[in-house]
């Protein structure tokens, strides 16, 4: 059996991961922000010493009085200033995506390089711009690189080139596509929807393997809210949740970075939605706030230190981080399902779509 892993070792194996560290100038009062990766590093992260459990009263007055916290995240001048270092290059890219008209919806999907399949089953599916109507939706993958993309001749690479060419849905950028990177990924999602289409009135955040009943997130849950929404969060409220102290598990936290007692709370990174306005919020935040690899918990942290408590969906049972058994009266009112392969999200969603009028009277596919 291999010895256990110290909370050092992990810190340090975490730190080589491609994170970036800030520093900061004054200029005649303009501030202005490098960016700088420590790829190959292991000098570990600064600890996340200011933030605590949402549990302590005292959480936004220590968050808010952070010595972290040397620049306004409401500084417009400033956001202008960070908007002009690109974090990574793009290998592919839409920057005119939104160019024509700001679109209702954004989805920002993490994926892995590989999952061509699962791509183009989102294509045909949940993700197709058909879903909106005419309000106007912008599907985006969000993905790195790894040794099979950077191989000479990859053929990977060339299909990833291919469907960018024929879509116009891939962000690829140089940054290594692992779990640990998970976070980074969608915080280039948020960097992107902040310079190249600020104007989105909603943003969801989700995976490649999820089912998104995309048709009732917009009709039941963003329409009824009429005029553009500031500051919204919601998806599937993890509250509570204590840091898992366990090195051998791939949710381990160790007390370097997080020293709290239990997380603010956060949502599921399965599958959440927020106001266009909130991707600026969070990547500034994320300017000041230590990187952690949990993706939802650092991101319900930044919501924390904004001030931004994630709003409750109207029903508990509308996001699910979970796999619910497929029917379609039981799908027509759901918004996401975990667990997918893409053969079953076309089957599934011809089921919904066949149905879609009267989705309980008909037992639809037996699935599990």
């Amino acid at each position: 059996m291999c010895p256990k892993k110290s909370a050092l070792f992990y810190l340090q194996t975490l730190a080589t991961q491609e994170l970036q560290t800030i520093k900061t100038s004054f200029n005649s009062n303009m501030t202005t922000l490098r960016l700088k990766e420590l790829e190959e590093s292991s000098k570990l992260l600064t600890s996340n010493k200011q933030i605590i459990s949402d549990s302590d009263e005292s959480l936004q007055e220590r968050l808010g009085n952070s010595s972290l916290l040397n620049i306004s995240l409401n500084d417009e001048m400033r956001v202008a200033r960070i908007l002009e270092v690109e974090p990574y290059e793009y290998i592919h890219n839409e920057p005119y995506s939104c160019l024509l008209r700001a679109p209702f919806l954004v989805l920002l999907i993490a994926v892995e390089p590989k999952k061509t399949d699962a791509r183009d089953a989102i294509r045909k599916t949940w993700g197709n711009e058909s879903v909106a109507g005419g309000l106007g939706i912008v599907r985006l993958f969000f993905i790195g690189v790894n040794q099979d993309t950077q191989r000479n001749g990859s053929k990977l690479q060339h299909t990833i080139a291919e469907e960018s060419d024929r879509y116009h849905d891939i962000i690829q950028q140089d940054y290594r596509d692992t779990y640990n990177n998970l976070t980074l990924k969608t915080l280039m999602g948020m960097y992107w929807i902040t310079k190249y289409c600020p104007e989105a009135k909603y943003v969801m955040k989700t995976d490649s393997d999820m089912f998104v009943n995309t048709e009732y997130l917009i009709e039941k849950i963003l329409k009824p809210k009429g005029q553009r929404t500031q500051k919204y969060f919601t998806g599937l409220h993890m509250t509570g949740y204590s840091p898992n102290r366990n090195n051998e598990s791939k949710w381990y936290m160790p007390p370097e970075l997080f020293p709290g007692r239990r997380y603010p709370t956060f949502c599921s990174g399965t599958g959440y939605v927020f106001s266009g306005d909130v991707a600026q919020r969070i990547y500034v935040a994320s300017l000041i706030i230590p990187r952690l690899h949990l993706e939802d918990v650092y991101v319900g942290i930044c919501l924390a230190k904004l001030k931004i408590k994630p709003e409750p969906p109207p029903n508990e049972h509308l996001f699910n981080h979970w796999r619910v058994t497929f029917s379609s009266c039981r799908y027509s009112n759901l918004i996401t399902s975990h667990g997918f392969h893409p053969n079953e999200l076309i089957q599934y969603w011809q089921d919904l779509q066949s149905n879609k009028h009267n989705p309980c009277q008909t037992t639809g596919v037996s699935a599990k």
